[in-house]
């Protein structure tokens, strides 16, 4: 018998915060479907992830027992309102830039679109994306978001200052300043 879903209901998903297949209560539904889970392990609440191999699609004997016919359908590929994806690769992305002058990647610098830099840990980088203080950069493994334009002049930026010594003592007492003792004479011991 299969599980009704329902808001309030236990399912299986994988956790954002966790990074694993948990059990999570379900928040929110958009019709059949599980919008938003809270994971029972960290309280975090997240878009609803199935867990990784499973898919919330139909099996094909579901789909035959319906009515429908178990004719397989053709693929997304031979229909002719796609488009073919086109990948470029980082090297020809990078053809025809300057990659000898490259500036060295530096959060006080500000970049721009299509800007290649050289960063010390991720090496050669071109500039996807530019949002407030924050550049996307493709690396040849990876895309990074890293922060760009937070340099400023020294009167925008506060100084550090020790605190100052206060002379400290009883609250109820007057502060005064610690007096002089009298030097002793040149006969007298400290011993009684």
């Amino acid at each position: 018998m299969a599980t009704q879903l329902k808001v309030g209901g236990e399912v299986d998903a994988f956790c954002t915060r966790c990074r694993l297949t948990l059990a999570h209560t379900i928040l929110a539904m958009v019709g059949t479907k599980i919008a938003r889970v809270r994971c029972n392990t960290c309280n975090g609440d997240h878009a609803f992830r199935s867990a990784p191999g499973t898919t919330d699609r139909p099996s094909t004997s579901s789909r035959s027992s319906s009515g429908g016919s178990s004719t397989p359908r053709a693929p997304r590929a031979s229909r002719a309102s796609d488009e073919e994806k086109i990948i470029i690769s980082f090297e020809e992305q990078l053809a025809g830039k300057d990659i000898a002058n490259a500036p060295r990647y530096s959060p006080k610098d500000t970049y721009k679109v299509d800007q290649v830099i050289q960063h010390p840990t991720f090496g050669l980088g071109l500039v996807t994306a530019v949002r407030g203080n924050k550049v996307d950069i493709t690396f040849k493994s990876e895309t990074k978001t890293l922060v760009h334009a937070t340099g400023g002049g020294s009167a925008e930026k506060p100084t550090f200052s020790p605190p100052h010594a206060k002379m400290t003592g009883p609250a109820d007492k007057p502060m005064t300043a610690p007096t002089e003792e009298p030097a002793a004479a040149p006969g007298d011991t400290a011993e009684g």
